[in-house]
Formats: structure tokens, C-alpha cells, sequence
């Protein structure tokens, strides 16, 4: 399948790695983060931003590469979000690529992101937990917007009445479902506490639709862009192109399901974008694997 050529951003380094990789090694810390310049015949297959980790020690080594020339890359390790003195908005990572992608989603170096995963992998609630903290609490950015393709999966349901926002809503169930999710994390206001923290949340998400984006600049936003993957190449370039200064984009998808009737894995938008921008330093991808939604989800995805 030509999906699974697709670059996941993540790389399982081979036993040998630090035999092979360590002879000149230097290391040094810097604000929380230990660095490593490693030099060896690997680096030149490494992309920036690329994951990497080894598991075979009894340390585990979770690594992000930061810049590699010829056969010369620095690699930073990574903060652990699967502890709860981190937790992002209440959430945790539960699975080592979550943990990656809160390092990229909460990472103020990186300007756009891809993330892909079958259903449940946790793509909306990570990208949703990331953009809230960083919206009320670090007021990095002032809000955030979610856009997504409007292709029905069955028939039409003929024209929707009301605003621009109330015609996108029937489509944003998604938002709906993980705001559920991430208002019940916090258990200390009681039930006024959090219908408050309800009510602030949604009015610092705006829900805008794909077709009145043209011309627009998003400015200081955190944009997310679901289902990403009914996107061609050209709208994806309308899209991204949107982002003015201090502009974080967030892309989600599953290849597997695309809905739009011309659109194939390989011509996807989110494959071309996420094959383009793999190079750039401000850009990161990962690719969930393991779905954490319930043992059902998990079972049909596979064997559906």
C-alpha cells in the first residue's frame, strides 16, 4: 500500500545505534532537555523533527531529532507527558506516540503539525488539551478555530438553517464529545465549577467552515483542521496558507477514511502535505498507532 510508505515520524533505533553512533559523542542540558550530537552513517536518514527512541536499555531513550548536517545529527530528549505532573489540560499520554505528539503540540518552536490515526488514537482530544492550555492558561495564542471538510457520510441533509457556526455544528460532534472529555479531568470545581469552565472553553473555540476561508489571516490562532484527509492538495494549500504571525496549524486524519468521492490515499492532501513539509524545521508529524478509545473501537478498526 502506498499509505504505509507514508513517513510516520517516528524511528525505532536499531540495538547497535550507540555502538556504532557513540564514538564522538557530546552532550550537554539546556533548560530542562539534554542534548546529544551523534555522528554516524544512520544521521543522514533522519529527517528534523523525526522521533527517535530505543528501548533496549534500562534507561529508555525518547528523542527528538533538532537539526542534522551530513552525517552529524543533535538529538533532545523529550519531556514525559505520560506523567501527571505534566498533564495537559488533565490528559496524560497514554501510549508512547501520544507522548510525542504533546511534545509537538506543545512545543512553541513548531508551527504546524500533522497528525494521523485510525479512530480513537486520541488525534481531536490531544490537539483539543494542547490548544486549551496554551489558549487560557499560557495565553499563547487568543483562540482557537476548528474547521473541518464537510462531506456527509451518508445523504445530504439539505440546507441548515442559522449562522455560519450553527450551520457547522451537526459536524463538530467531535468537539463536542472530547470538550465532554476534557471538562470531567477537572474534578475540583464541582458541577458549577465546571458548567463555568464549560461555558469559557466554548467561547474561546470558534468553528468556522472551509468555505468562507478564502483571503482570510489567521493571526496569534491555534487552527485545527479535523478530517483532514477529504482535503485535495490545492484546498490544503488554501488552508495553510492562511496562517499570519504566531499562527499554530494542526492537521488531523486517517487516510483510511477518506469520504471525498475523487480522493485517494496517495492523492490525499494530508499525504502531500505531510511528504512536503517533513524536511521543515518548524514542521512535525506523527503517525498514532494504537487506538485508546474502547476495545471495541479498537477491534472494528482492525477487522472491519
Amino acid at each position: 500500500e502506498d499509505a504505509d510508505l507514508l513517513y510516520t515520524g517516528v524511528r525505532h533505533l536499531p540495538t547497535d545505534f550507540w555502538d556504532t553512533h557513540g564514538r564522538d559523542i557530546e552532550s550537554w542540558k539546556k533548560e530542562g532537555h539534554t542534548y546529544y550530537r551523534v555522528r554516524g552513517p544512520l544521521v543522514s536518514k533522519l529527517h528534523v523533527n523525526e522521533f527517535v527512541y530505543d528501548e533496549s536499555g534500562e534507561k529508555p531513550l525518547y528523542a527528538l531529532v533538532k537539526e542534522t548536517s551530513g552525517r552529524v545529527a543533535v538529538i533532545e530528549t523529550l519531556r514525559d507527558y505520560t506523567h501527571a505532573k505534566n498533564a495537559v489540560w488533565g490528559i496524560t499520554a497514554r501510549n508512547r506516540e501520544q507522548n510525542f505528539a504533546l511534545n509537538l503540540l506543545m512545543s512553541p518552536a513548531i508551527d504546524f503539525i500533522t497528525l494521523l490515526g485510525q479512530a480513537g488514537t486520541g488525534k481531536t482530544l490531544l490537539a483539543l488539551a494542547a490548544g486549551l492550555t496554551q489558549v487560557l492558561d499560557e495565553k499563547r495564542y487568543s483562540e482557537i478555530i476548528m474547521t473541518r471538510v464537510t462531506v456527509p457520510l451518508g445523504e445530504d441533509i439539505g440546507f441548515l438553517p442559522g449562522t455560519e457556526e450553527e450551520k457547522m455544528t451537526p459536524w463538530m460532534g467531535a468537539l463536542e464529545d472530547n470538550l465532554d472529555v476534557l471538562n470531567t479531568t477537572d474534578e475540583s470545581g464541582g458541577e458549577w465549577g465546571r458548567a463555568a469552565t464549560r461555558d469559557l472553553v466554548r467561547s474561546r473555540i470558534k468553528v468556522k467552515s472551509l468555505n468562507f476561508m478564502r483571503g482570510r489571516t489567521f493571526v496569534n490562532k491555534w487552527l485545527i483542521i479535523d478530517e483532514a484527509q477529504n482535503l485535495t492538495p490545492k484546498q490544503m494549500k488554501t488552508l495553510v496558507t492562511r496562517a499570519g504571525p504566531g499562527t499554530k496549524v494542526v492537521c488531523l486524519g486517517n487516510i483510511a477514511q477518506i469520504d471525498t468521492p475523487y480522493l485517494t490515499e496517495g492523492s490525499s492532501g494530508l499525504t502531500y502535505v505531510v511528504d512536503r513539509m517533513k524536511d521543515w524545521a518548524h514542521a512535525g508529524h506523527i503517525t498514532l498507532a494504537r487506538g485508546e478509545r474502547s476495545r471495541l473501537a479498537d477491534h472494528a478498526a482492525d477487522a472491519l
